[in-house]
C-alpha cells in the first residue's frame, strides 16, 4: 500500500522489562533487516508495542497480538495513512445510530440498524491470522458471526453472483476522506462462494470487547485467507451484484491490487517480497503460507484458476 511519514511522535514509557526487551528485540531485528519499514512506520511501531500491558497469550506458533497493539497499529486510510492515525483521528467517531443498507439481487433488501442485524446471531471468537500486504501480520481474536447467516437471511436471487460491500463516506468526522489519496466511499468485494464460506466473518469486536472504531466500528469484513485491505471497515452497505464490484484499491493502482487479493507467496508486490512476513513483535520473519495458511479449507474455490494472473 502506499505509505505517508507520520509526524515525529513521542516514544512512552514502558512499564514492564520483559516487553521492553521484547520490543528493543524486534526493533533490533528490523534494523539488522535493512529498510524493512520506513522510519515513520518504525516509530509508531514502537509506540504501539510501547503500550502493551500484558503478554499476549495462545500457542507457541499463532500467539495473539495484544490487544493494545492490534488497537494502535491500523491501517484505516479514512482516518490517515500513518500506522498511528486511525487510533488518534478516530477517537470521537460516532457509531451510533447506525444503519446498513441491504440492496441489489436480494429477496428482502431493506435498511438496517446495526443492533436489529446482528442480534439474532450468536457472536462467537475466532481466532484468525491478520496479513497486510506490506509484509507484516497479526493475529487477532475477533468476534462475530459467519457472513453467510446474513446472505441466507436476505436471500439472493439466481442472478446473485458477487456482493459488494461499502465504507461510510463522511469527511467531516473521517479526515482522510478530505484527500484524493483513494476514491472514496472505500468499496470492496467477494464472490458470493467467499463470502458464503465458513470462515468469512462479519465482525463486531475482538478480544472479547466492542470493535474499536479504529478497527472498522462498529461493523466490519474478516476475509483470513487474504490481505487485509480486503477487509471492508464501517459498513453502511452490503450490495449483492451480477457483476464483479470494482473494489477501491484495484481502481487506485490496478497493477499493484487486484479483485481476489488472496495471500501468495509467489506473486510479489510490484515493490516488495510477499514470500515472507513478520510478525508484529517477532524478531525473525517467517515464510508466507498460501493462502495465509488457510490452503486446506479454501483452495478449492480456486480450482482451475490461474493465481498469478488472478491476483
Amino acid at each position: 500500500m502506499l505509505i505517508r511519514r507520520p509526524q515525529d511522535l513521542k516514544t512512552q514509557d514502558i512499564t514492564d522489562e520483559r516487553l521492553f526487551l521484547d520490543r528493543r528485540g524486534f526493533l533490533v531485528g528490523l534494523l539488522g533487516a535493512g529498510l524493512a519499514l520506513s522510519l515513520g512506520e518504525r516509530r509508531a511501531l514502537t509506540r504501539a508495542l510501547a503500550r502493551q500491558s500484558a503478554p499476549a497469550r495462545g500457542s507457541l506458533d499463532d500467539k495473539l497480538t495484544p490487544y493494545e497493539v492490534i488497537t494502535t497499529y491500523n491501517n484505516f486510510y479514512e482516518f490517515g495513512t500513518s500506522k498511528d492515525d486511525p487510533s488518534e483521528n478516530a477517537k470521537n467517531f460516532r457509531t451510533r445510530p447506525w444503519k446498513v443498507k441491504i440492496d441489489g439481487e436480494v429477496g428482502k433488501p431493506a435498511d438496517y440498524d446495526f443492533d436489529d442485524l446482528v442480534k439474532p446471531y450468536q457472536q462467537e471468537e475466532r481466532v484468525y491470522r491478520h496479513r497486510c500486504v506490506e509484509a507484516w501480520s497479526m493475529v487477532v481474536p475477533w468476534l462475530g458471526f459467519p457472513l453467510r447467516d446474513l446472505v441466507r437471511r436476505v436471500e439472493p436471487t439466481s442472478r446473485a453472483r458477487y456482493v459488494e460491500f461499502t465504507t461510510l463516506l463522511d469527511p467531516a468526522q473521517m479526515p482522510g476522506q478530505r484527500t484524493d489519496i483513494l476514491p472514496w466511499p472505500y468499496v470492496e468485494g467477494l464472490r458470493l462462494d467467499e463470502a458464503m464460506h465458513p470462515l468469512t466473518l462479519l465482525v463486531t469486536g475482538l478480544y472479547g470487547k466492542p470493535l474499536p472504531n479504529q478497527d472498522g466500528a462498529p461493523l466490519r469484513l474478516v476475509v483470513p485467507w487474504k490481505y487485509g485491505f480486503k477487509g471492508c471497515k464501517s459498513i453502511v452497505r452490503i450490495r449483492f451484484t451480477t457483476d464483479q464490484p470494482r473494489n477501491t484499491w484495484n481502481i487506485a493502482a490496478p497493477d499493484e491490487y487486484g479483485f481476489y487479493a488472496n495471500v501468495n507467496p509467489a506473486v510479489d508486490h510490484p515493490r516488495w517480497s510477499q514470500a515472507r512476513e513478520r510478525r508484529i513483535g517477532e524478531f525473525f520473519k517467517r515464510p508466507t503460507l498460501p493462502f495465509n495458511g488457510y490452503a486446506d479449507q479454501v483452495a478449492s474455490l480456486y480450482t482451475g484458476m490461474d493465481l498469478r494472473k488472478n491476483f
